[in-house]
């Protein structure tokens, strides 16, 4: 015969079993009223600050020298996405367009080469023609002009740069904006002229002979283009505990 334990096993584990059940369909009830509660909220709220960010406004943190002397590593960027049009959140697909790029400006871009995120000055404008000689820049057949750059710039760069590189002030629209060119590196600092196509742009580095750019990955579509960098929101030196405060809230515009 068999025992009395042997007999009552189907019962306990079947009982186990419900009791499992029971306690799951509890949690997912719990879930379910949490979820109604604040769930739907936390996840429109989420929605509306990544869509802001990915539309109106954004910020980037600079990891390279490709923009000196202008912006600095540890820099963070305040980016207007609003500067030239409005796009569909998480997309370049534009809903609106009101302006364009202007010839100085400071923008964040997607690289025409492997679709990383990119910051650089806008040089060259559709239709522009231009070229490069020994790091001087003609635009439609008209050379740049160059001039000292202000000491408190130059500065604000490390002391072995500032004895191994030359600093310039570059006019491109009328309003200077700060360059530096490192005459003892090879560098693509001399090219032809070239048109540039409609719908097209020029961008370049401030930091001239320590930028992948335009000379490297070509023209950038109209469509490519993020937004202006507009300030520098804040400063490090390497880490948080080491702020620039002079750098806080700088205009780039």
């Amino acid at each position: 015969m068999k025992s009395l334990e042997a007999l009552a096993a189907p019962d306990i584990i079947v009982n186990q079993r419900q009791r499992r059940i029971g306690m799951r369909k509890k949690w997912i009830k719990k879930l379910s009223i949490v979820w109604k509660g604040w769930g739907v909220s936390l996840v429109v709220a989420l929605l509306v600050a990544t869509s802001f960010k990915s539309a109106i406004a954004d910020w980037n943190d600079i990891p390279s020298g490709s923009m000196k002397p202008t912006i600095l590593i540890g820099d963070r960027i305040f980016v207007n996405k609003l500067a030239y049009d409005l796009k569909i959140p998480y997309t370049t697909l534009h809903l609106a367009k009101w302006s364009d790029p202007k010839r100085g400006d400071i923008v964040v871009f997607y690289s025409p080469k492997d679709g990383k995120r990119l910051i650089k000055r806008v040089v060259g404008l559709p239709g522009d023609t231009i070229a490069m000689h020994k790091n001087r820049l003609f635009i439609d057949g008209q050379f740049v002009k160059y001039e000292p750059l202000n000491k408190e710039i130059i500065d604000q760069t490390g002391q072995d740069q500032q004895s191994h590189y030359l600093f310039f002030s570059e006019n491109l629209t009328g309003k200077q904006h700060a360059v530096m060119f490192l005459p003892s590196r090879p560098s693509l600092n001399t090219f032809d002229p070239v048109i540039i196509p409609q719908g097209q742009y020029f961008m370049m580095g401030d930091n001239r002979d320590n930028s992948a750019d335009s000379r490297f990955f070509g023209f950038v579509d109209r469509k490519l283009i993020v937004g202006r960098a507009t300030m520098v929101v804040i400063s490090r030196e390497g880490s948080f505990f080491h702020p620039r405060w002079s750098r806080f809230f700088r205009d780039l515009s």
